[in-house]
């Protein structure tokens, strides 16, 4: 979407909610694009970066068989 700038400034709340959702917004001046409106990237949030990197985690609270009994005496 292109607009000149006199109607960029009219409807600037509604270019920015297209800027968001992901429409591209240029704002011209004399039919020369000027300036290009894009939202503002916000951080990524990883969960499970490492997943598949372990491949066994023990379990800490299962009791000890016998041969871990041995080994810590």
């Amino acid at each position: 979407m292109q607009m000149n700038i006199a109607e960029a400034k009219a409807k600037l709340s509604e270019l920015i909610a297209a800027a968001e959702g992901g429409q591209e917004v240029v704002i011209a001046r004399g039919g020369h694009p000027v300036a290009r409106l894009v939202p503002v990237g916000r951080p990524v949030i990883r969960i499970g970066v490492g997943d598949g990197l372990v491949s066994r985690v023990p379990d800490f609270l299962a009791p000890m068989t016998e041969g871990e009994l041995q080994d810590w005496e």
